[in-house]
């Protein structure tokens, strides 16, 4: 047999975690795991990972790949995450920064930081059983399926935790992102496996912050502001970018341009000071110059959490704040969130 790996069935997000009693066939509540979405497929002969778009993961995650036939007691086809904890024994957590380094090109490194940052994958759902397709079975018989399925299987192949409990739900969503999670996912009872459907519900951490406008790249049209980059200044007074704010309408990326020209650094024959950007991995050979603002303008963004010294997703504009002196705006203001160890996620 050959699994056909399918779309993942994706969330839409929800302000609150919702109430079980509103659902007819009822909710189970899982923590929000951060990470690359996986589809595993083993067919008894060879294992495949497929990713959220069309990018196949296997060849980064050859640990997996090695640990699938000698773990699972069967063929299946599993949907979850792939993640990478690091940390002591004790307090370990997520780390978004070393899983996003297992996207490599070279096999020498693949193979280095399989080692050195093996991942784990994180099971939530059963698509397919040897040869039989649970795609229109009831999640509720999905999940005994992968229970049972699962009940014997050691590390790194993992099956997340759940709860019908709302309280415990909410409780999850503060507590579990000491471990670095990103919040909690509730899945109607009732429902059969809708691939690239937005099925299910996530709730996220959502906070504010008042940040630097440090400068702007332009948007792939060659029109108007594509993104605003934005920084906060640490202990030392040292300005840092921390991301950038996007999404913006054709009519306001054009107005942002006029907006923000009175804040555009000069050299002495007047043309706008242009600076190299941050690269990533995911940058390639992206232009990733920007055009320097002075860092006067300050404005409130919504964002999740952050990694390091960063904010870990793109950010939201909430609105500007001219009321704010942007040497005020510093790394004090952000949530300090309580550490837990991961192990008591994976229970």
């Amino acid at each position: 047999m050959r699994y056909v790996i399918p779309s993942p069935m994706l969330a839409k997000a929800a302000p609150t975690v919702p109430d079980p009693a509103k659902y007819a066939g009822g909710l189970l509540f899982e923590p929000k795991w951060d990470g690359f979405r996986g589809l595993l497929a083993w067919d008894g002969d060879s294992v495949e990972i497929g990713s959220r778009g069309a990018k196949p993961l296997t060849r980064y995650f050859p640990e997996l790949v090695e640990a699938v036939p000698r773990i699972l007691p069967q063929p299946c086809l599993l949907d979850g995450e792939i993640v990478v904890a690091t940390g002591p024994v004790g307090a370990q957590r997520l780390d978004w920064e070393a899983l996003s380094q297992r996207i490599h090109p070279a096999a020498s490194r693949v193979a280095t930081l399989a080692t050195r940052t093996p991942a784990m994958f994180i099971a939530f759902d059963l698509l397919a059983l040897g040869d039989e397709d649970l795609l229109t079975t009831p999640f509720e018989q999905r999940r005994a399926r992968l229970e049972t399925l699962m009940s014997e299987v050691a590390h790194p192949l993992h099956i997340t935790r759940t709860t019908r409990d709302r309280d415990a739900a909410v409780r999850w969503l503060q507590e579990f992102e000491g471990a670095g999670l990103d919040g909690v996912v509730a899945k109607p009872l009732d429902q059969p496996y809708a691939a690239g459907t937005r099925t299910l519900i996530k709730v996220k951490h959502a906070r504010t912050a008042d940040v630097v406008a440090l400068g702007y790249r332009i948007h792939r049209s060659g029109s108007g502001v594509g993104s605003l980059l934005v920084g906060l200044f640490d202990s030392d007074g040292t300005l840092r970018q921390v991301g950038g704010v996007a999404a913006w309408s054709d009519v306001r990326r054009r107005e942002l341009i006029d907006e923000l020209a009175p804040l555009v650094e000069r050299d002495d024959a007047g043309a706008a000071v242009t600076d190299e950007g941050e690269r990533s991995r995911f940058s390639g050979s992206k232009d990733v110059s920007f055009v320097r603002l002075r860092p006067e303008r300050v404005l409130e963004v919504r964002y999740d959490q952050l990694e390091g010294s960063r904010f870990r997703h793109t950010v939201q504009f909430a609105r500007w704040r001219p009321d704010r002196d942007a040497r005020s705006c510093t790394y004090d203001q952000l949530d300090t969130v309580a550490g837990y160890d991961l192990a008591d996620v994976l229970g």
